[in-house]
């Protein structure tokens, strides 16, 4: 089974890298690369940059380059205070792009064009840690306050910026995707606890990214081929 595993935000890949401590890294048209052993499974994991700009074209530059039978997304997200808690694992089973503005149509048929349903009946349950399922919010823009309750109407407990990208393109390519995401700060109607705090979340992203990737080869195992 050919498994990839992309990272989006420079925070998160240094963590990785500090991780796994690859002594070979290699490039790609968006950033660095690497291959690592988990088990009996071989791993490339990609830096593809952040924003939904560079995890759409790295999604289909990796893709079209090593033809993965599964692609894992792994990252941090920021929460909806009463939705979600610090350090809960969002297992997305649905995104959808909220920064787009249609002032000469209909914005929700676009708003839907966009959006993705991930097919996760090939990872079956029960999963190997305790995850909750549920819809993810993108934008390349860290999560305003005023959009929260918005965003709540539309069933999403969380936000970041690619995940939206990423499923679209693996959507339009039949390409199985997980996406992982642990809540690494929580944002209410009247503010984020990191915003203006870059220290905190640079903390809890190496925390965060620990975790996954101690957790990465169980969430694998169940992966049915």
């Amino acid at each position: 089974m050919r498994i990839i595993v992309i990272i989006s935000a420079i925070t998160e890949w240094v963590a990785v890298k500090d991780v796994l401590a690859p002594d070979d890294l290699q490039f790609t048209p968006y950033g660095e690369y690497f291959d690592a052993k988990f088990d009996i499974w071989n791993v490339s994991f990609f830096h593809a940059g952040w924003g939904k700009a560079a995890s759409a074209g790295a999604m289909q530059y990796v893709i079209d380059h090593y033809m993965p039978d599964v692609a894992i997304n792994l990252g941090t997200c920021g929460g909806f205070v009463g939705e979600v808690e610090l350090g809960n694992i969002i297992l997305v089973e649905r995104t959808f792009i909220y920064d787009i503005l249609e002032l000469m149509g209909d914005f929700d048929s676009v708003s839907d064009y966009y959006a993705s349903n991930l097919d996760l009946s090939w990872l079956p349950e029960p999963y190997p840690y305790p995850a909750r399922r549920g819809i993810l919010a993108s934008a390349d823009s860290d999560l305003l306050p005023e959009k929260i309750s918005q965003l709540k109407a539309l069933g999403a407990i969380a936000a970041d910026w690619e995940s939206a990208a990423l499923a679209w393109v693996a959507r339009k390519n039949s390409t199985r995707l997980l996406i992982l995401r642990i809540v690494s700060d929580l944002v209410s109607d009247q503010g984020g606890e990191a915003y203006d705090n870059i220290e905190l979340f640079k903390e809890r992203t190496k925390r965060i990214m620990n975790r996954l990737i101690e957790q990465l080869p169980q969430w694998i195992a169940v992966i049915e081929p």
